[in-house]
């Protein structure tokens, strides 16, 4: 139990730093590491099989979302 409660901290410290980081380019690295520890925590905290494919979904949906973002802002920057 030790190890959800420290995926679960580690979500809840990246999305309070994510939102009160002024850049929006320092966000990206938090959103990422929130979006591990939410699928770790899914993973561990469901004792279920299928969860498992419920936290690769949501691990390739939030990749690609912050890829996405990240692939905006830097075409941004260019111009």
């Amino acid at each position: 139990m030790i190890v959800e409660w420290i995926c679960i901290m580690i979500a809840a410290y990246c999305a309070i730093r994510a939102v009160f980081e002024p850049k929006t380019l320092r966000k990206l690295p938090y959103l990422n590491v929130m979006n591990f520890a939410v699928a770790g925590s899914i993973v561990l905290l469901l004792p279920y099989p299928i969860t498992i494919i419920a936290a690769i979904a949501y691990f390739i949906g939030s990749t690609l979302e912050s890829n996405a973002i990240a692939s905006t802002f830097a075409r941004l920057e260019e111009k």
